[in-house]
């Protein structure tokens, strides 16, 4: 049997090769297809058991089997996996397009909405199905016959733009190496990052180079050189080479600017069909935020209380290099160095001496344990197939029954895309017959239980070390377990809403933020570090140094997210492709608006900007900030009880066990203000989140 056509359980890794692929797809488009036709016939009655469940079982099976192509094309960028997935990338685009304008499957699914069996099904089953009019209206279904062949080939073209952006710039940032001969080039960086550098040049095809030492643009390597090399001019070729990667100061083939201003004429000239004043309000149609002056209204306000504080960071760290370091200039280049010497010298301590506190295995242990004492849960190792020997798989269980499974993919590689990320494998649904998905959902018979990939690009051991991560990568590795928690830990067995699955946008980073903070808990930190060469744990003052640096800069970093959120949104919104205003103008003016900081003129970011080009947050940016407020608020839950109680530790079960109720586990099924509301008992306020970062304002 062809592997991707194995539904009967995991995922088949160790079988599935690129000529499976097409045929695969082929026939499961086909069964689609014909499944479509046989339902829209006058026989089958619109009803949920007979016309929308068949759609789901064949939806599944394809969304699952393309879903294992798209991820081994993200973490296993090799050429023939590459053009497996660009081969079928245009019929799946074209197969969805055309989905979404079946202008007879749209009145079906109306005629449903209006019948006397949609008052009698639930109130969740209900919401898939207004969901579902709404999705049609957005994907052309309601659009004149003759405009629907050109809005599907928008579809098409969108697709394999978005994958030939992602490919440009993997392929623009393993085009650049930083090659070191003069080992007093390397002052200043730790020595776990020169023995990468070192391993990495040994791994080198041309022997000849075996004696020095390479850097990349991969985060692992990146990072700490812009952060600690006291060699300016190494951290200024690094910096010039990632801020221009994918531009027109490369290749010319890889170059994502042309591109850009084409995804954004095809999102307009899609928003027109559809009747939309500009593609921000296509994007916000199915999102908790009602407007794009709203979105841009709540971002000002935002940005209007960060700005002081960011204003005094940059005063801070301008005059602290001008006296400690004699630079009366600091470049964008600089910054990161600059700031990492003011904070040693402010604070006492450095990231890279956190680091030796974090090993993977401890960290795991940590976090694992983090999950298990909020959701009455146990994860454990497991066994299946993967890609790549360093990806583990675990398995959570609840009183002894499995509840969910998780591959874990925490290792930078050269074919692998960057960032972190969560994405799921399998949803959970009820299975069987009509009659067996009435079972009450307590009742785990007939469960298909869900399978989540969690995705890092973080350092590898070297030297027989093991990998040990800093605290951003620790909280990088919550943040994306939130994301899993919210698919493994559904209680939903409705297809369309499990999980993640029908969640706003602009609330799906609610519990991916809100397990961030448990990574400055006193009691979770002692319990999941051990000196990666004494063993010893974090000692409490360098703890105390941790919390004392916590909200170091963090004026500048919150006014950074909202530039990025508004540089999004206007892009989409009053921005005109092609004009004399460009991509790069729209930027400047958002910067003169909210930033202190203005990186050089030859900065191209938009060009690697891949979360609204490639992504999914395309004028949706802003919903981290906005999602902020929600996770922000949530965890102050848990810091009242604690406090109400006099204890140390926020990891309270009780208000753990309401947050996966009222927040986890339904998922998609109500509107995500309706889960906050019956968590939190009120609407989200940002006075937490304003508290957390240091930025609020004494009455």
């Amino acid at each position: 049997m062809n592997p991707l056509l194995d539904f009967s359980g995991l995922p088949r890794f160790d079988l599935v090769a690129p000529e499976h692929v097409r045929p695969a797809i082929e026939a499961l488009i086909a069964q689609s297809r014909a499944t479509l036709a046989r339902v829209l016939t006058e026989e089958v009655p619109a009803t949920w058991d007979e016309f929308i469940v068949p759609m789901l079982d064949d939806g599944e099976r394809l969304g699952r089997a393309w879903g294992m192509v798209g991820h081994l094309h993200s973490v296993n960028d090799v050429p023939v996996w590459r053009d497996a997935y660009n081969e079928m990338l245009p019929e799946v685009s074209s197969f969805y397009a055309e989905l979404g304008q079946n202008l007879a499957l749209f009145a079906k699914t109306r005629a449903l909405a209006d019948s006397p069996e949609y008052a009698a099904l639930s109130a969740v089953r209900q919401r898939i199905i207004d969901k579902d009019l709404r999705d049609f209206r957005l994907s052309g279904a309601e659009l004149p016959e003759d405009q629907k062949p050109r809005f599907k080939a928008i579809q098409e073209e969108l697709s394999a733009l978005a994958a030939k952006f992602s490919e440009n710039l993997l392929d623009a940032t393993n085009a650049h190496s930083e090659w070191i001969t003069n080992e007093a080039d390397l002052a200043g960086l730790p020595e776990d990052v020169k023995a990468a550098a070192r391993a990495a040049a040994e791994k080198d095809d041309d022997s000849s180079k075996h004696a020095l030492w390479k850097f990349s643009l991969h985060a692992p390597s990146y990072l700490p050189v812009m952060q600690y090399a006291e060699n300016r001019e190494l951290r200024n070729r690094m910096y010039l080479a990632s801020a221009t990667r994918a531009s027109e100061f490369g290749k010319p083939d890889w170059d994502n600017g042309p591109l850009i201003d084409k995804i954004l004429a095809l999102r307009a000239e899609e928003a027109a069909m559809l009747g939309y004043p500009h593609y921000a309000a296509v994007s916000l149609a199915p999102k908790m935020a009602e407007s794009a002056e709203q979105v841009a209204q709540f971002s000002h306000d935002m940005a209007a209380r960060a700005k002081p504080f960011a204003q005094n960071d940059l005063a801070e760290l301008r005059e602290f290099a001008a006296r400690e370091l004699g630079m009366d200039t600091l470049e964008s280049w600089d910054i990161p160095w600059a700031s990492e010497k003011l904070k040693q010298t402010r604070y006492a301590f450095s990231d890279d001496e956190v680091k030796q506190y974090f090993p993977e295995h401890n960290v795991l242990a940590g976090l694992f344990k983090v999950v298990e004492s909020l959701f009455a849960v146990s994860v454990k190792a497991d066994t299946a197939p993967v890609w790549d020997k360093d990806v583990t798989f675990w398995r959570i269980e609840r009183a002894g029954t499995l509840v969910g499974q998780f591959y874990l993919d925490l290792h930078a590689r050269d074919t692998k895309r960057g960032g972190a990320w969560m994405d799921d494998a399998r949803d959970r649904r009820r299975i069987g017959s009509p009659t067996d998905r009435r079972i009450a959902s307590a009742d785990l018979r007939n469960v298909q239980t869900p399978v989540a990939y969690l995705t890092c690009n973080f350092p590898s051991g070297v030297n027989g070390k093991p990998a040990t991560f800093t605290h951003d990568d620790v909280i990088t590795l919550f943040h994306e377990c939130g994301h899993g928690l919210h698919h493994l830990l559904s209680e939903v067995d409705e297809l369309p809403v499990s999980g993640i699955n029908g969640v706003e946008w602009d609330a799906v980073e609610l519990p991916s933020q809100f397990m961030e903070n448990f990574c400055w808990e006193w009691e979770v930190l002692a319990g999941m570090t051990a000196h990666v060469d004494t063993g010893a744990a974090l000692p409490r003052a360098l703890y105390d140094k941790m919390i004392a640096a916590k909200n170091f800069q963090s004026g500048l970093m919150t006014l950074r997210q909202l530039e990025l959120g508004l540089f999004d949104l206007r892009i989409h919104w009053d921005y005109q492709p092609g004009g004399a205003r460009t991509v790069m103008d729209v930027l400047a003016e958002v910067r003169r608006d909210v930033a202190v900081l203005t990186p050089p003129d030859w900065n191209r970011f938009p060009n690697s900007f891949s979360h609204i080009f490639a992504g999914g947050y395309a004028a949706g940016y802003y919903s981290y900030k906005w999602a902020e407020v929600l996770s922000a608020d949530a965890y102050g839950a848990f810091e009242e009880a604690t406090a109400a109680r006099g204890a140390q530790s926020t990891l309270d079960r009780t208000v753990g066990e309401r947050f996966w109720k009222e927040i986890l586990s339904v998922g998609g099924s109500r509107p995500a203000l309706e889960s906050f509301k019956a968590f939190r008992g009120r609407e989200p306020t940002p006075d937490a989140l304003l508290r957390h970062s240091g930025m609020a304002v004494a009455a």
